[in-house]
């Protein structure tokens, strides 16, 4: 903590970087407004004037640099002055702007109330409360931060987004709090117990664990589809055109949800047969992408589980993004499945991120919301050793994803 007035000039070291200073007490000018003046290392000056009015922000100068804001919190005898916009222009890390929740809750708001798409060329806060059924007064204070950092623009009293406000239309299926994704994120506010206990902190915060909260809530339920569909739309096509599909006859999908993997892979190789096996909220929806792309004569949904037995004597069994999902005991359950409907003459195929290439961001979202974890080749091949069976090979199918091949 460091402490100065007047015409004092306290020196924040690279050690407190990111750190909010304290300066005062501060002797009172006109108006009761205070002057001081912070030097961030050498020669970097920082200026702020501080008026008489408390929380509030206030512009400041920083020499050499670039403008940037501070926020002020006033007391009686002394101002607490966060230098974030200082910080960040000199490239050095602020450990308070990594723990703010202020602006991604704020985004994720925003999102949830399709503001982008209701401000469209500029809407008043007033029409854009209308528009989403809140007060006005209380949306402003959203739309004013969202102005200062960037997602929105403000001119004439009418908010519109900026090409980075744009992107919450564009990432609004896993923003969206009201859906499955943007829900399970929320959960991150209870990673503590996760870290504590090991168990899921979606669980802990919701009273059930994902699956079964989809199961209990059709809408969250198709929310998640539309979601893995979304984020799939690229990866499947590659998926069906990186791998040799056509070396197979028949594939059971296990887990594929509305078909939009095995769709692509019936497009693209006139002679497979495929049948995807989710719950049965999903067969209907698989259905209708089978009859949309043309394949239908080729394709079929059926509702049932990857931990139930699975229908026997494909040529391959698909799982697409389900292990990373489960801890290794279910990873067994589910491999074992598999292997018993694919027999000695069938072939398992493993679509994964891998652990290295995977985010630690997203290897922490599987701990915290499922038990489940990223893994390496060498895991996933052990896993799978202990079910009876052997990795084949291993091949890039997409951007990030792999597809280890198994069989008895």
């Amino acid at each position: 903590m460091l402490e100065g007035g007047g015409d004092a000039r306290p020196v924040l070291p690279a050690a407190h970087a990111g750190q909010v200073v304290r300066t005062g007490p501060w002797p009172r000018g006109a108006g009761g407004a205070k002057q001081t003046r912070l030097e961030v290392g050498d020669p970097t000056e920082l200026s702020v004037h501080i008026g008489p009015i408390s929380n509030e922000r206030r512009p400041a100068e920083v020499s050499g640099i670039v403008d940037a804001t501070v926020a002020v919190f006033d007391t009686e005898d002394e101002a607490w002055v966060a230098l974030p916009g200082s910080l960040d222009a000199m490239g050095l890390p602020s450990i308070m702007s990594m723990a703010d929740l202020a602006t991604p809750m704020a985004v994720r708001v925003a999102a949830t109330l399709n503001l982008a798409e209701h401000a469209g060329n500029g809407a008043t806060a007033d029409q854009l409360a209308a528009d989403t059924g809140t007060a006005a007064p209380i949306l402003r204070r959203l739309l004013d931060h969202l102005v200062t950092v960037g997602v929105f623009s403000l001119d004439d009293d009418r908010y519109r987004p900026t090409p980075l406000g744009a992107q919450l239309t564009d990432f609004k299926p896993l923003l969206d709090i009201n859906r499955a994704g943007g829900r399970a994120d929320l959960a991150f506010v209870d990673l503590l117990h996760t870290i504590t206990t090991g168990a899921s902190a979606y669980t802990h915060r919701y009273g059930r664990e994902f699956w079964a909260d989809l199961d209990a809530q059709p809408a969250l339920r198709r929310s998640f589809d539309a979601q893995m569909a979304w984020r799939f739309t690229d990866h499947a096509n590659q998926i069906a055109a990186n791998f040799p599909w056509d070396r197979f006859t028949s594939v059971i999908d296990a887990g594929g949800g509305d078909g939009n993997l095995l769709c692509a892979i019936l497009s693209a190789h006139p002679g497979v047969r495929g049948t995807v096996v989710d719950l049965a909220p999903t067969t209907a929806p698989a259905l209708a992408r089978f009859a949309a792309a043309g394949v239908s004569d080729r394709g079929s949904a059926v509702s049932g589980s990857f931990f139930d037995p699975l229908p026997a004597g494909a040529d391959a069994y698909v799982l697409s993004d389900i292990l990373h999902d489960w801890d290794d005991d279910h990873v067994r359950a589910i491999l074992s499945r598999c292997r018993d409907a694919a027999g000695v003459a069938g072939a398992i195929v493993v679509i994964e991120p891998l652990l290295g290439h995977a985010g630690t961001a997203i290897d922490l979202f599987m701990l915290m919301c499922f038990g489940g974890r990223e893994r390496t080749v060498d895991q996933l091949a052990a896993l799978a050793a202990e079910c009876g069976l052997t990795l084949r090979g291993t091949i890039p199918v997409s951007e990030g994803r792999t597809a280890l091949e198994f069989s008895v």
